[in-house]
């Protein structure tokens, strides 16, 4: 039996002959590492080299019977094994694939052009998954363990990393990876997708550049980062930018950048800095812009607070189904900071703070839209008023499955338009009109 044929068989889950042939390459290389070691051979300089050479000669001794594509295929999986992330490798590099979702060492699931499918893709087992965890974990000075199951994490080329093991996680140790884009998507990407217009966007760039304070709303998944991205890269360049996340994920190309991190908590529960910590502290670090990935919790207080005392031009994104829903969501995150403030406050403290929703959805085809961009107009009574400027209208479904629809400007003229021309931004007029 070829090695192609082993090859396929795995991929059917019946790993005997090539799992055992990989099984005992795998152990003659650590097995010639540990004794190169022993002697003092330096691998360090040229790791790959060294490695590649004597998973060849270690199959040339075991006189192999294959092709040089299939032992080059099999030198590989080991030699990701040894040292980089094993049978996610491949996934890592396929361009097409967004999303890795692994559910245990039997099942792989990836996202591809925004829908989900099965891959091919197997671990041996339990033990094979947390090695390669513990090796990206490490990597970043985090720790998981069971007393510390759950893990965010960032791989080298930005790939948002989050890992959950028994006893929680019932299937196994389970893993999403949201992968980077090694050239992040730009305004052109966006209306090349059919994402959004080229007015919707011209206007947006208008806001950003108008210092309008933006939230980006939508579901997992959606594509929020990814747009708070693109918005970002409209920021002047002689303005400081101060971005705070989780998990760095954005991707400013401007000079003035300053990053920030949260940090979590350490095995004894202490040291955690949390994107509230951030969040004031960047108060004090003369910001123009403060851009948070994200606001979950007891943060949204003060980043509106911020947009509320000066600091115009700030962005954010959060979890909602609609931007009405979001204003909904907003009251609840700052009624968790446990501070007592009454709900006409807080709504207050949002109408005054935000300008723009852009809501983006993930729709049933697996195509990311703007679906709602909308003006917070004010308060009436107790009630946050909100207009639409733009809107997806959809019209149908294709053959394909693909949705079809328009991108509708409402005919509405938002409210701030003569505060963004008075910073010297041109608006057009046709902007508004379909």
């Amino acid at each position: 039996m070829s090695l192609m044929q082993r090859l396929e068989k795995q991929r059917e889950g019946n790993f005997d002959d090539f799992a055992d042939l990989k099984k005992k390459v795998h152990e003659e290389i650590i097995e010639k590492i540990n004794e190169d070691a022993a002697r003092h051979v330096d691998i360090s300089t040229n790791q790959e080299e060294y490695l590649l050479k004597n998973l060849e000669e270690i199959l040339d001794r075991k006189a192999v019977n294959s092709s040089r594509s299939d032992k080059a295929r099999l030198i590989r999986e080991v030699y990701n094994n040894v040292v980089g992330l094993g049978p996610l490798e491949p996934l890592l590099e396929d361009p097409e694939i967004s999303e890795i979702m692994v559910n245990g060492p039997y099942q792989v699931y990836v996202e591809r052009r925004g829908k989900i499918e099965l891959a091919a893709t197997r671990f041996k087992d339990n033990l094979h998954v947390m090695n390669v965890i513990n090796r990206i974990v490490s990597l970043v000075g985090r720790h998981i363990d069971e007393a510390s199951p759950m893990v965010d994490a960032r791989l080298k080329d930005g790939s948002r990393f989050n890992a959950i093991i028994p006893p929680l996680a019932l299937n196994g140790p389970t893993v999403t990876i949201r992968k980077f884009f090694k050239n992040p998507l730009t305004s052109s990407n966006l209306i090349k997708f059919n994402s959004v217009s080229p007015k919707m966007m011209s206007f947006l760039e208008a806001c950003v550049k108008g210092k309008m304070n933006i939230i980006v709303s939508g579901g997992t998944g959606s594509g929020k980062t990814t747009l708070l991205n693109v918005l970002s890269g409209f920021i002047p360049d002689n303005e400081r930018i101060i971005t705070i996340e989780d998990s760095a994920e954005l991707q400013l190309r401007q000079d003035h950048v300053v990053t920030l991190e949260s940090r979590p908590a350490n095995l004894e529960g202490k040291g955690q800095i949390s994107i509230r910590n951030l969040v004031v502290n960047a108060l004090r670090m003369r910001p123009d812009r403060i851009i948070v990935g994200e606001v979950r919790s007891a943060e949204t207080l003060d980043m509106l607070q911020a947009m509320n005392t000066g600091h115009d031009g700030s962005m954010t994104t959060a979890h909602a189904n609609s931007p009405r829903e979001l204003t909904s969501r907003l009251e609840t995150m700052i009624l968790m900071t446990g501070v007592e403030i009454p709900i006409k406050a807080i709504r207050q403290q949002i109408a005054g703070g935000l300008n723009i929703i852009v809501h983006q959805s993930r729709l049933q085809d697996g195509s990311r839209k703007v679906v709602n961009i909308s003006e917070i107009v004010g308060m009436e009574g107790d009630t946050i008023l909100l207009q639409d400027i733009f809107i997806f209208k959809q019209t149908g479904v294709d053959l394909t499955g693909k949705l079809k629809g328009n991108f509708v400007a409402t005919g509405i003229r938002p409210n701030f338009l003569a505060k963004i021309s008075a910073r010297g931004i041109l608006i057009k007029d046709d902007w508004f009109t379909n």
